[in-house]
């Protein structure tokens, strides 16, 4: 469900997208509102479930990850036993970091991050051995133009 936001709202949400850490005094500053106000505010948005957590942004290469890797699936099987199956192995193996049932000639994309091409095998190998696969192709990614965790307000 949407939600509609004022100026203000929307100046906090860009505010916590860049850099969750800030006081709530430095926010209320820039956006021009007392502490009190500002902190309803941030309360507001968590209660309404826009905001549904505070996280920090790791370098991919500094943690001994730097490979990402988008991963293409077919299957053959799309009964809820299978996707109920899929659901619980994709949350349970690390590596994977993003998750999606496509529409189109594909059923399912990956984004996985791993150290390096043996990391890859042993990733593919265990995905595999768990689930049953009809097709399985991945891309390696070679420059990362744009990432970002911030949604356009």
């Amino acid at each position: 469900m949407k939600q509609t936001f004022d100026e203000t709202d929307r100046a906090i949400l860009g505010i916590l997208q860049r850099d969750s850490t800030q006081s709530v005094d430095a926010i209320a500053e820039q956006v021009g509102r007392s502490r009190n106000a500002c902190w309803r505010r941030i309360r507001a948005l968590e209660d309404a479930g826009v905001i549904v957590g505070r996280v920090a942004l790791l370098d991919p290469a500094r943690v001994g990850c730097p490979l990402e890797v988008i991963v293409l699936l077919r299957t053959s099987s799309h009964e809820p036993d299978w996707m109920a199956r899929f659901h619980t192995l994709t949350r349970a193996m690390p590596e994977i970091v993003g998750a999606y049932r496509m529409t189109g000639d594909l059923d399912y994309m990956l984004r996985v991050r791993v150290a390096d091409m043996p990391a890859y095998d042993a990733f593919y190998k265990r995905l595999i051995q768990r689930m049953p696969l009809s097709d399985i192709s991945a891309s390696f990614v070679m420059e990362e133009i744009k990432e970002t965790t911030a949604l356009p307000l």
